[in-house]
């Protein structure tokens, strides 16, 4: 159902809209479900398949977004000078790292005083851009090489270690820093992987030009996602590179299975990308001819991610506030001082799965009429230049 207009391909916005209703998912379970305060999900001793596997099936969601935020980056400047596309790009990312420093932070912890400066998705995203913003001035194979060292490469750099630096934290290793004032700063995404995923994204823009026939698209697309996930396989059983968490083998199959599908998200390791991009090219290759009321509904989430995303992070945390005072935890103990997970009040708390799954399906569908009405007034106004950046 790939659908050509002035700006927008419907496969690409299929993608990116259920990714985003995928990602939802993830998030609500940290707010309500009772094993989010006690243990990771992904750990082989104490999760479940059911559990696990509502995180898992959310790992696919930043790649594949990211990698998307590229592509769009390349279809949307087509018509801008160089230095137009630059300045969007450096504009649109400074945009992204101030809300997630501000709107994004406070909607995770409903807290005034911003004890928490958590960097995660948001702001990889818009240092990204920036980065795009250079590398789109190269030619497209420099582009392409460009990603791919970063993507298979950037394992090498797993045994280095700076301690207490939060630039090397910035760009390829997860720590948490004290501030002063009560304050924390949180590189939730280091950056080295993301920047390669969304340039790589750039690159695969030209492949939707009119001019590059679909039935070759799809054979290119589908060669990649095998190649990739067979890869990915190999590596992963052989623990011959590409990820600092080695798959372990233990005494139950559950286990093996924990083991063996959780590889590094933070920073993204190459068989995380492999894992959750060659899926993702998988599905590009194979959507182009859906339709029906069910593509019409993700795609309207994929048009208005940003909107979307923003407006999921309140509207969840509204009815989790709703949700601890009608259950005597006290509406109070979500303001939190840190990322929920993390929240030491928050043992005690939660639901089972079941209720995750239908607060999820619940917020979806509210949040859908929102994103339908904010998705036809920016296809109503696109004089409106602001629109551009949500």
């Amino acid at each position: 159902m790939t659908t050509f207009s002035k700006t927008r391909i419907d496969s690409i916005d299929l993608l990116k809209g259920l990714v985003m209703v995928i990602m939802a998912l993830d998030h609500v379970r940290d707010y309500f479900h009772y094993s989010a305060f006690i243990f990771d999900p992904g750990d082989p001793t104490k999760s479940t398949l059911p559990i696990f596997f509502t995180r898992f099936i959310t790992h696919f969601c930043a790649p594949a977004f990211s990698f998307l935020a590229g592509t769009s980056a390349y279809l949307g400047s087509k018509k801008k000078t160089p230095n137009e596309r630059s300045a969007f790009l450096v504009k649109r990312g400074i945009w992204l790292v101030f809300t997630e420093m501000s709107i994004v932070i406070f909607a995770w912890t409903f807290n005034i005083h911003f004890p928490i400066i958590f960097l995660s998705t948001i702001w990889s995203l818009g240092v990204s851009m920036i980065v795009l913003a250079l590398l789109s001035r190269f030619s497209g194979k420099i582009i392409l090489v460009f990603s791919l060292l970063i993507i298979f490469g950037h394992n090498l750099l797993d045994n280095t270690h700076f301690p207490g630096s939060i630039f090397w934290a910035s760009l390829h290793e997860q720590q948490f820093f004290e501030l002063s004032n009560h304050r924390a700063l949180v590189f939730g995404y280091p950056l080295i992987p993301w920047i390669g995923v969304m340039s790589l994204g750039y690159y695969f823009g030209t492949f939707y030009e009119s001019s590059f026939e679909a039935s070759s698209r799809k054979r290119l697309f589908n060669f990649i996602g095998i190649t990739a996930l067979l890869i990915f396989g190999v590596l992963r059983f052989t623990n011959f590179y590409g990820d600092p968490k080695p798959f372990i083998k233990y005494e139950t199959v559950t286990q093996d299975l924990i083991s063996f599908f959780n590889p590094t998200k933070y920073p993204a390791s190459l068989l995380y990308l492999l894992m959750t991009l060659g899926a993702a090219f998988l599905f590009l290759a194979n959507v182009e001819k859906w339709k029906g009321k069910m593509v019409n509904f993700f795609c309207t989430f994929g048009r208005v991610p940003f909107f979307y995303y923003i407006l999921h992070l309140y509207l969840m945390h509204l009815i989790a506030l709703l949700f601890a005072q009608l259950s005597g935890f006290g509406w109070h103990k979500m303001v939190l001082s840190t990322f929920i997970v993390f929240e030491p009040n928050m043992q005690g708390y939660g639901f089972p799965l079941w209720v995750v799954y239908l607060v999820w399906v619940v917020l979806i569908l509210l949040l859908y009429p929102l994103c339908k009405w904010f998705d036809t007034y920016k296809q109503t106004h696109k004089e409106k230049w602001w629109l551009s950046y949500l």
